[in-house]
């Protein structure tokens, strides 16, 4: 049964995001400062200087645009240049786990109000150096050293999928063609055009099972959320969201002990601790945003989210539970794979995501009067997963 009454840890009062895609010329604190004047601009109400406390930042990569320290030069872009700021850094959820951590300077009453955002500028690296720099998220004696990148270690997971639960390449296709489909009605996505079963099928192969359309795309982008203690929200708006759950995990590397290859603990712990505190179970959804950098990614997160039994991911695809007119939406703002992967964009991207869903400001691809919306956001290959769980105020 879906709670009504849980109290909200923070309210989120807006939130913003650049166009994704290839931004020539811009560095990555200009793509921030694009996503957060639009935050800005949707909350007039909200005077940045003298109320935004503090700025949590996601980003992954330090090298790609080899500049440390970036937080200062993020706030600084958007006139905030007196404010503390951080970086957080757990690559491809990065900025998820800043927006977990701004909920705890809110909740230990150290800030009011807090802008999180993450930002990534990756295409002005050619494939190979990008590909050597996002594989940094790797172990780095025992995976990288081996030669393994991260297309390489999911087709691992990929494989191992294949064999004990009888998906199929058609099945991880299927979840490419959804999410495509889906960003052609999103204004920020990457790529917004339809593909289809046959084009993800015969398009060349990456690391086997895993084809090009399997896997997300280097891309530049930003996005960005403000949020504040439940207590003063309608001080700026009345159409807001409110945190209701969060969780957080983390395991070894692939080349380490894991119980499975097949099921992240990280994602089943960080749920678990979301859904606790948010007092919902995975049948409360409406709607969810999960990571799919590749495409079996998104399969294993539905049935470690407990959108489904073990196994039962493919069969589920086939199915059309996922679709945006399917029992539970997936991926409506088009996922990593359609709307594009910005390393440490993205956790904040499905939180944006889910805050127009929220409020009814998603556009064509609006879903019907949705109330509880959950994010899932990872790190390296299931090596730490963090989960939001948000409602319709």
């Amino acid at each position: 049964m879906k709670t009504g009454r849980t109290k909200p840890l923070a309210c989120i009062i807006s939130a913003g995001s650049s166009k994704y895609g290839k931004r020539d010329g811009l560095y990555a604190r200009e793509l921030f400062a694009e996503a957060a004047y639009e935050a800005f601009d949707r909350c007039p109400n909200l005077d940045p200087q003298k109320d935004i406390d503090s700025v949590y930042v996601g980003q992954a990569y330090e090298s790609l645009e080899h500049q440390a320290n970036i937080s200062p030069g993020f706030a600084a872009s958007i006139g905030l240049q007196k404010k503390p700021t951080v970086r957080v850094e757990s690559v491809s959820s990065s900025s998820a786990t800043a927006l977990r951590h701004a909920i705890f300077g809110i909740l230990g009453g150290m800030y009011d109000t807090i802008m999180i955002g993450g930002a990534e500028k990756m295409t002005h690296r050619s494939v190979g150096e990008a590909i050597e720099i996002i594989s940094m998220a790797a172990d780095f004696p025992f995976e990288q050293w081996q030669g393994a990148t991260l297309p390489g270690l999911c087709a691992l997971i990929a494989r191992e999928h294949m064999r004990l639960y009888g998906t199929t390449e058609e099945q991880m296709a299927k979840v490419a063609v959804k999410n495509h489909r889906n960003a052609v009605d999103n204004p920020k996505a990457q790529f917004r055009k339809e593909i289809t079963i046959e084009e993800v099928m015969s398009s060349r192969i990456v690391a086997d099972p895993l084809k090009l359309y399997d896997c997300s795309a280097i891309t530049d982008g930003a996005s960005c959320v403000i949020i504040c203690k439940p207590e003063i929200a309608r001080r700026y708006t009345d159409n807001f969201v409110e945190i209701i759950g969060t969780g957080e995990g983390s395991d070894a590397e692939i080349i380490m002990e894991r119980e499975s290859l097949t099921s992240f603990f990280s994602t089943k712990k960080a749920s678990e601790g979301a859904y606790s505190t948010a007092k919902v179970e995975p049948k409360d959804l409406d709607f969810a945003e999960v990571h799919d950098a590749f495409t079996i990614n998104e399969i294993i997160a539905y049935e470690d989210l407990g959108f489904c039994k073990k196994g039962e991911g493919g069969a589920m695809v086939d199915q059309g539970a996922f679709e945006r007119d399917g029992k539970l939406p997936v991926n409506t703002s088009g996922g990593l794979k359609g709307k594009g992967h910005p390393v440490g964009a993205s956790g904040a991207a499905q939180v944006y995501e889910a805050y127009l869903q929220l409020t009814d400001q998603a556009g064509k691809r609006q879903i019907q009067s949705p109330q509880i919306g959950l994010t899932h956001a990872m790190g390296g290959a299931g090596v730490n997963v963090v989960s939001h769980i948000f409602r319709r105020h």
